[in-house]
């Protein structure tokens, strides 16, 4: 039996860093003393940038298997 991770979409997976990461952010930028209406816009630009680039360039292609050649449509 092969056990493998639930398929989850892209954009969700997406969605969970530039969330997670921009509340860190927003989080961090409090403690150290900014106040709450810019750390809280920074933490949300930063999640969204984080959001795009993991959208953009964090999807893997599925490994090739050997043998197998590229198909052109």
């Amino acid at each position: 039996m092969h056990l493998r991770a639930p398929a989850i979409a892209h954009g969700v997976v997406s969605f969970i860093w530039g969330l997670v990461l921009g509340a860190l952010i927003w989080v961090f930028l409090l403690g150290i003393g900014i106040s709450g209406a810019t750390s809280f816009i920074i933490g949300a630009v930063a999640g969204f940038g984080i959001f795009l680039a993991v959208r953009i360039y964090g999807e893997e292609a599925p490994p090739q298997r050997p043998g197998q050649r590229k198909r052109l449509r």
